[in-house]
């Protein structure tokens, strides 16, 4: 999996796509909580959840059914999250999906459970560029640990800087031009 870190980059770059001022700071942070959730499955390892099992690593929790759900959670929380009920589902299933995307694009693991349960495999992208994270924090604080990173700088932060960004820059460089005009 990338780290928790880079989870959130797709839904903070999708802000920045979007526009700022259409995202309600509570409603950015639902997002970037959703980004992240799916790696709660982690704490089955202590509970005895082997990885393989459907509430294992990559399992429920990394499905489009998981995605939806949060979108449903999204919609139940909306006036909480100062949006509207179809901008709250949208966000909800797109910081999961992201983070199944990201997922599906490691070079380790048992791939994720996307399509859980019409199908109980595990899958991956066939084009895997991110170095997966180790889940052990002592791993993960060695030349490893700064691997991953390096990984995750160049194939998620970068790309959605450079999206983000560029939409962002855009779309203030034309609303300058608007006004000149």
């Amino acid at each position: 999996m990338p780290t928790i870190f880079s989870h959130p980059a797709p839904v903070l770059a999708a802000v920045l796509v979007v526009g700022v001022r259409k995202f309600p700071f509570p409603l950015i942070m639902f997002g970037t909580i959703c980004s992240m959730l799916p790696d709660i499955d982690v704490l089955g390892f202590r509970m005895g959840i082997s990885y393989g099992d459907v509430l294992g690593h990559r399992g429920f929790f990394h499905s489009l059914a998981f995605a939806v759900i949060m979108g449903i959670v999204g919609v139940l929380s909306a006036p909480l999250l100062h949006a509207g009920r179809v901008a709250a589902f949208c966000v909800g299933i797109f910081a999961v999906a992201g983070h199944i995307f990201l997922d599906a694009m490691t070079n380790g693991g048992l791939g994720v459970a996307v399509f859980w349960p019409f199908d109980e495999g595990r899958h991956f992208f066939d084009w895997r560029p991110i170095e997966v994270s180790p889940l052990d924090l002592h791993v993960f604080f060695t030349w490893r640990g700064v691997q991953v990173m390096l990984s995750e700088l160049h194939w998620v932060w970068l790309p959605c800087l450079v999206t983000g960004g560029g939409a962002f820059i855009a779309r203030h460089v034309f609303r300058r031009r608007g006004k000149h005009a």
